[in-house]
Formats: structure tokens, sequence, C-alpha cells
């Protein structure tokens, strides 16, 4: 396994990797029985000397990583299903069955690679239907929540939901820096705002666009629905201007601004003199960050900040889920 931090999966590294001539597999748990160290729809990529994603780590991924590179150097079928029981043949404790898929991915996946990123990009779904022969077919999709269904004779059909977090992060600070490496690891999609092109630092990770601008306040107006807004520039005024105007949206996961409760008070009393309706305050959090964590170095406030939105992206997707089942079963 490689020695630099595990990236997370995106559909937009396979396309990636394929373009460049690297030969990858992709791995998908497609079917799970019993505990597992995780669920259906995890997938990771594979290739001779990489690994980007992870199907939970242990002996199961590492049986994952042998199986895919065996297919890439043994010219095995592109795709194939793998039953493994976790408890017997693999040891670990989770007792549960996990069947993968396996996919070689070449140049005829690139036209639903990129169809898939484009439905993303538009916060749209995709169904992705897969047979061990043939070509993958996608279809657009209303659901709300990623799916896996095996089929008896090898198919799978799989459901693609842009579920990632999309944060929107002003200010490139001590914090900034810190809450951008720890948000470099997660499923996340980070557009990062300053006056200040000087702060940015070379090599952002893949996941990471970086924008220097003086019109902040009109990034906010671009962003999609379902954000997560976090404001901490070197500038109160500036912080002020942007909270008035995340405001004005409805639509956004989470809103953040970074500081005391005395800064609160200050911002709440000028933005009700701003016409800011005093009744929407609550949807602002500030001080940020969950509670029990004390410590004020940048590193921890980031780590704090991202336990925060992790918690706010799970109550959302449970909320999806039992919306989902109650229109199934209402």
């Amino acid at each position: 396994m490689q020695d630099a931090p595990l990236k997370p999966f995106h559909f937009a590294d396979a396309a990636r990797l394929v373009r460049a001539g690297v030969p990858v597999a992709m791995v998908t748990i497609v079917d799970v029985k019993g505990s597992a160290p995780r669920e259906a729809g995890i997938r990771m990529l594979v290739t001779a000397d990489d690994l980007v994603g992870t199907i939970g780590g242990g002996h199961l991924e590492w049986r994952g990583m042998d199986i895919a590179r065996a297919m890439l150097s043994e010219a095995r079928p592109p795709r194939r299903i793998e039953r493994i029981p976790l408890g017997p043949a693999l040891g670990q404790c989770c007792g549960g069955v996990v069947q993968l898929a396996f996919e070689v991915l070449g140049q005829d996946d690139l036209a639903w690679l990129d169809a898939v990123e484009a439905a993303f990009a538009a916060g749209k779904s995709l169904e992705r239907t897969v047979r061990t022969t043939g070509a993958i077919a996608v279809t657009p999709s209303r659901a709300l929540l990623p799916a896996v269904d095996l089929e008896a004779d090898g198919a799978w059909t799989d459901t693609l939901v842009p579920d990632e977090m999309h944060v929107v992060l002003f200010g490139a600070g001590h914090v900034g820096h810190a809450l951008v490496k720890v948000l470099a690891t997660l499923p996340c999609r980070v557009h990062w705002v300053d006056e200040r092109d000087t702060l940015f630092p070379a090599g952002l990770p893949d996941n990471v666009e970086a924008e220097a601008t003086d019109s902040a306040e009109a990034v906010v107006d671009q962003a999609p629905a379902g954000a997560y807004f976090i404001v901490m520039t070197h500038s109160h005024a500036l912080d002020q201007a942007l909270c008035e105007r995340i405001f004005r949206r409805t639509d956004y996961a989470y809103f953040g601004l970074i500081g005391s409760r005395t800064k609160r008070a200050k911002f709440e009393h000028r933005m009700a003199e701003h016409g800011i309706d005093p009744a929407r305050f609550p949807e602002m959090t500030c001080p940020m960050g969950v509670s029990g964590i004390t410590d004020k170095a940048p590193a921890m406030i980031a780590v704090a900040i991202v336990a925060q939105l992790l918690q706010v992206r799970d109550q959302r997707l449970a909320a999806l889920t039992a919306s989902q089942a109650t229109a199934m079963h209402p």
C-alpha cells in the first residue's frame, strides 16, 4: 500500500487514470450480509502500486487489492464478483459475508465515467447497470440515497448519488490551512476563497479549488444548494458582509462563523440593524466545532469544525433515509 495519505474515492480519479493509460481496477462492495467493515456502495481504485479510497482496510481490503492486481496483470475477465466470508476466509472478527465487484477500467468506460461526473456536477443522480460482459448503461435517477442491487445472474444495478459535501471556505489564515489539510482526506469538494492569492499554498489537494477574489460575496450566490459555508476571513467587516449575504439564502446545509459568543452577539446586533430577521440567527453556528475541545491551536480547531460538519452530513443523510422509507411505505 502506498506511503502517501490515502485519498478519498472520486470517479474523476478513475477517468484521469484511464486517460493517462494507467491500468486500473475499481472494486465495489455490492452486497453485505452480517457485520462488515463498510457498507454496500463503497468503492476503491487499485493500480499496480497505488490505492484510491478504501473498502474498510484490514484483510478484506488486502484480499480485494490482490484480486484486482491479479486481474490487471493476468488478462482475466474485465468484470467479476467475488463472495468473501470475513470469518472463515480472512479471520476477521466481523463475521459477515461481503461480495465484491471487480471492474478493470479502460477507454470504453470513459463514456459512463464522464456521464457520472457531469451528473454529480449538476447535483443529479444516475443508475448504472453492470453485467459481467457488454457495455455499461447509465440512466438518470431520482434517487436521494446510494444503493446497490445484486442480481442472481451476477449483474448489478448501482445507484450513484452525489452525496459529497460542497464546502465553501472563506479565509486562508492558519485555521483555513489546517481545515484544508483535514478536508483533503474526506469525500468533499472545497472552494477556498481569499482576497490574497499569495496565501494559497502550491500543490493543492485534488478536491480543493482556490480562488483569489475581492468579490467574495458573489461566491456565496454561486454556491450550489446544500453548501457548507465556513466564514473565517482576516476582516470582521468582510465576515459580517459574508454572513449577511449567506442569510439571503435558505438552501445551505451548514453556515458557520469563526469567533466567540461575544463576536456572535455583536454580529447579530449589527445584522438586525441591517434588516436580517433575528429569527434566522440560530441557523448560524458561532462558535464553530463540536463541544469539549478547548484547545485553540489551528489543527485542534480544524478537527472540531470538521467533526461538526460530519455530524450535520450524517443528520441530513438520516433525514433523507427516513423520508425515502416513508415514501416507500406510507
